[in-house]
């Protein structure tokens, strides 16, 4: 071939290349089959959790689901959960099952770097804990020597716990996993395992819902952070993007009192920063993919971040989490609940 026609090739093979689609973002594919494909676990109570009296699923993370659905697609209804567990979490965003996990996932490092995934701005503030049967006594970790813990398959606990007994020279102490929190907390309650140690929002939320609440404490150690954020396939920043920003906008609705009750009337103000915040004039809504009404349509299906945390985590619930003076409160309480500008 000539030195004319390897050019001509070349080119058009470049011309061929750059005419090649992108991959499709997440945000895309959502849109078109017009269903959001969540993933969430079905046995936390407060977070994800089979209600056996409605038959529904409820919980901060479901309604952190809906909010999307609201938010991209228009409608909260419009929502396929799927069980995952702490252990199949990971793949099944990365299998293309979920196009998002709220499954009250710990944020660390290694799970970014080498799982493939991008976390969403932190929703929920934890720490790892453990509780034990009040029959037995104990009142704090120390007294656990030798005894066996049990926890979740593909949690950070495993870690936590192994970092526990090595700093305080254990040798004896074991760990038993279980698939998920449903059979951990019957683990600790037929005497398989000694103590039980999760987040301490699901420890709460287990004993909580117990026929007796009183045969179970929760130890005063808190052995690591434990900051919960959905995550997504890494790379796709259009859809990462998009859910970062349904997230803040909840923080923000919050901090600016736009609540369900009061959307309505909100929508009628002559403020500009309302009117571009609900997408009555205007909008961000075009900055990523989504409609200028994004958060409104977020707000009106599940309420602001305050109403959320209240109607799962609040006083009136089994598995009630004080805010105030947690990292959980807005960042005008001294919490950590932040969103950045809106302007």
């Amino acid at each position: 071939m000539s030195l004319g026609k390897l050019l001509a090739a070349g080119v058009f093979a470049t011309i061929g290349l750059s005419m090649n689609p992108a991959s499709a973002s997440v945000l895309d594919t959502v849109k078109e089959r017009g269903v959001l494909h969540c993933g969430t676990d079905n046995t936390a109570p407060g977070f994800g959790y089979l209600n056996t009296k409605t038959g529904q699923l409820e919980g901060l993370d479901v309604d952190f689901c809906k909010a999307v659905a609201a938010a991209v697609l228009g409608d909260a209804t419009k929502v396929k959960f799927v069980t995952v567990t702490d252990k199949s979490r990971f793949d099944a965003v990365l299998t293309n099952q979920v196009d998002v996990v709220f499954a009250h996932t710990t944020l660390k490092p290694a799970r970014e770097s080498a799982i493939s995934v991008d976390f969403l701005p932190i929703n929920f503030y934890d720490g790892t804990g453990i509780m034990v049967k009040s029959e037995i006594g104990v009142k704090s970790l120390d007294e656990l020597d030798g005894a066996t813990f049990c926890t979740t398959q593909g949690s950070v606990t495993e870690t936590v716990l192994a970092s526990a007994f090595k700093a305080k020279g254990w040798t004896t102490s074991k760990v038993l996993t279980y698939e998920n929190l449903e059979k951990l907390f019957a683990a600790l309650g037929s005497g398989r395992c000694d103590a039980m140690s999760t987040d301490k929002s699901a420890l709460a939320a287990w004993a909580g819902n117990s026929p007796n609440p009183s045969d179970y404490v929760i130890l005063p150690d808190t052995l690591d952070k434990s900051p919960f954020a959905g995550f997504v396939v890494a790379n796709d920043s259009k859809w990462r993007n998009a859910l970062r920003w349904i997230t803040y906008g909840l923080f923000q609705a919050e901090e600016s009192g736009v609540t369900m009750a009061k959307l309505d009337e909100l929508m009628k103000s002559d403020d500009p920063f309302f009117q571009k915040l609900l997408g009555v004039n205007g909008g961000f809504g075009k900055d990523f993919g989504l409609p200028d009404d994004f958060i409104q349509q977020a707000v009106r299906a599940v309420g602001n971040y305050g109403e959320i945390y209240e109607r799962n985590l609040g006083p009136d619930t089994t598995m009630y989490l004080e805010r105030k003076g947690t990292p959980n409160a807005l960042w005008t309480e001294g919490g950590a609940i932040y969103s950045p500008l809106w302007n």
